[in-house]
């Protein structure tokens, strides 16, 4: 795709396009030849939109979040799969209503709060200089996919609802009484009777025949198939195989180092402090004070005014340029006279003075060769590319191609879409980005060349495709025949237990039952939800059906040491008064934060209802490049919201 767009915009047929193009424009106007329903937005929220690519940045970082935490590679299959596109979208639609609602009502962040929030962000501020860095605001901004129009926009809705659900919840907290049934909830103690049933106390059961064995497989079909499985060759362009062998042009290190030198010296910082003035007379009045030793935050007090600290700051971070100026003229220890800065009078005390310090070309050489380096590669990988893509163009396939360019390939396999091969183990050198595209294709299929990020692209061949398939009786019949006996074994235990429930639900008591059973009761006393993470005594199972039972109730619960214990929930307490009064009060902040919450998703959605929210579910699914929901029941939650009421 990639080659054929390259020789396209070169030939002629391409520029009578945009020569046809270029005069549409001229005679109908921008406007009109784009006018009419051909909004990508998958979202819409009043006047505002969530564009495809919006849609898809949050997606991918939703997906890449996701990756991280599980260790493994997440396509984009496995996160449409797991409903990851519908939540996004939901999330989306309700952030965006409530910007909408908010802006409506006038709630917007003043351009001086934005400039103060902003200056919180460090990763847009030069480390070196300490000023902030227009080209890094924009590198940063592009790493994340935004622009500063809609950097801005996004700001202004976090400060805007970070406000507005403060100004909600202000002084909020929950009644005494709410967080005392919470406690009594989790204090309130159990006492419970149990014993086990002995595997040995039943028959055990004969092994099965292979006419069982294929039934048993049948009825676990669906955890018994293997995925599918895929052998592929990959040829990878990738800088960092190249990097370390390219030579450095000395010159090329010096030319850079020149042009650089300047932002890389650390510059000389002050630590100051400005009392503000209203004339000139006021201000001699203060330097008057200071020059005496007066405290500054005194002065400016007595003023009505509220003095500036800078402490260790660079020239560039003094707000007022004319009072920067005439600060790092200073020794440290004076005191200015009075300075008519841009926003006024003021008066300045220098108390600390910090020296820059210059940098030397063999300090900063190896970053300088690495960026040479890198810079170079990225070059050669081009060349690279370009190189594979003209065989490609010549009928090569993939390999031949691979072999001209003098690229290397790999084969790897059989490898599921998940990135792990047949025997479970992750499969090296293969990103999501490859596995994606090559499960996107038939057999023998071959990608074009695609981006993986850092300046790295591939290329990737399906050599075969394993379908999908039940694995053979024979290859797993040890295994089968296990889990078949112990399955057995297991219903013949809860049918053993079920005629101990009986008995005791007759009438009969726990220790005659158990007797009979030849074994003996074990008790758990002052089991409470606090405590029960700790229980030794009682499985898991057993802890969910003891807090789930009424005093005096038999249940039956699975337990790993015996595999399955007769129990009797044998009486429920209420928690100590001083107990219950410590836990109230201990739990009231977090169970008012828990009612936060919920005020602001509870706001949140009345804003959709405000501001008619509309979800476009296949937009969305097109932003992914998969095809449409062929009905509303797969859209689920976002189906169901792609309405106007």
């Amino acid at each position: 795709m990639l080659a054929a767009t390259r020789k396209f915009s070169r030939s002629w047929v391409a520029a009578v396009l945009i020569g046809l193009l270029v005069v549409s424009f001229a005679i109908f106007g921008i406007n009109d030849v784009f006018k009419g329903n051909f909004s990508n937005d998958v979202i819409t929220a009043g006047s505002r939109g969530v564009t495809a690519a919006d849609f898809k940045r949050e997606f991918d970082q939703f997906r890449k979040n996701a990756e991280q935490q599980m260790g493994q590679p997440v396509t984009v299959e496995m996160a449409v799969e797991n409903r990851v596109d519908a939540r996004v979208l939901e999330e989306l639609a309700s952030s965006q209503a409530f910007g909408e609602l908010l802006y409506k009502a006038g709630v917007r962040p003043s351009d001086g709060l934005m400039e103060k929030e902003i200056r919180k962000i460090q990763a847009f501020f030069n480390p070196i200089s300490g000023a902030f860095d227009k080209a890094l605001y924009q590198q940063r901004l592009n790493e994340a996919g935004l622009t500063p129009e809609k950097f801005d926009t996004v700001m202004r809705d976090e400060i805007a609802q970070s406000h507005a659900i403060s100004a909600m919840v202000n002084g909020l907290r929950v009644p005494r009484a709410y967080t005392a049934l919470g406690a009594v909830y989790s204090l309130e103690a159990r006492d419970v009777s149990y014993f086990p049933i002995d595997p040995r106390s039943v028959e055990e059961p004969k092994p099965p025949t292979d006419a069982q064995l294929t039934a048993f497989m049948k009825q676990n079909e669906a955890q018994l198939t293997r995925p599918e499985l895929r052998v592929l060759t990959v040829v990878a362009f990738s800088p960092a195989m190249i990097q370390g062998v390219l030579p450095i042009d000395e010159a090329e290190v010096q030319k850079r180092f020149d042009f650089r030198k300047d932002t890389l010296a650390k510059a000389e910082t002050r630590s100051l402090v400005q009392v503000p003035a209203k004339d000139a007379a006021t201000a001699r009045t203060i330097a008057a004070r200071l020059a005496k030793g007066e405290d500054a935050g005194a002065i400016a007090k007595s003023l009505g005014v509220e003095a500036i600290t800078y402490v260790d700051k660079p020239r560039t971070a003094v707000a007022d340029p004319r009072v920067g100026e005439a600060a790092f003229a200073l020794k440290a220890g004076e005191v200015s006279g009075p300075i008519q800065g841009a926003l006024g009078f003021a008066v300045i005390k220098v108390d600390k003075i910090t020296p820059g310090q210059s940098v030397t070309l063999e300090q900063i050489r190896p970053q300088i060769e690495a960026e040479l380096r890198k810079d170079a590669a990225s070059e050669k990988v081009y060349a690279l590319s370009q190189a594979y893509e003209d065989a490609r163009a010549e009928g090569a396939n993939l390999s031949d191609a691979a072999k001209k360019a003098g690229v290397p390939s790999m084969t790897v396999g059989p490898v599921t879409a998940q990135g792990m091969g047949a025997q479970g183990q992750p499969a090296p050198g293969l990103t999501p980005k490859i596995l994606e595209a090559a499960f996107g294709l038939p057999a023998g299929g071959e990608s074009d060349i695609q981006e993986i990020g850092n300046g790295e692209y591939f290329a990737v061949r399906v050599e075969r495709v394993i379908p999908k398939s039940m694995p053979p009786l024979a290859e797993i019949k040890p295994q089968l025949t296990r889990v078949w006996m112990m399955q057995e074994l297991v219903k013949r235990m809860q049918a053993k237990a079920d005629t101990f429930v009986a008995r005791l639900n007759k009438g009969e008591t726990l220790e005659a039952v158990a007797t009979a059973a030849g074994t003996k009761v074990a008790r758990v006393v002052g089991l409470d939800r606090q405590n029960a993470g700790q229980s030794q005594a009682l499985s898991r199972d057993a802890l969910m059906k003891a807090f789930g039972a009424k005093p005096g109730e038999v249940f039956v619960a699975q337990d790993p040491r015996f595999g399955l214990v007769v129990a009797k929930l044998e009486a429920v307490r209420a928690p100590p008064p001083a107990n219950l009064a410590r836990i109230t009060e201990e739990t009231r902040p977090q169970m008012t934060m828990g009612l936060f919450r919920e005020v602001g998703e509870t706001a949140r959605r009345a804003a959709r209802e405000e501001v008619k929210v509309k979800i476009y579910p296949d937009k969305a699914r097109a932003a992914l490049g998969l095809p449409p929901l062929k009905d509303e029941g797969e859209a689920g939650a976002a189906g169901k919201a792609e309405k106007s009421k």
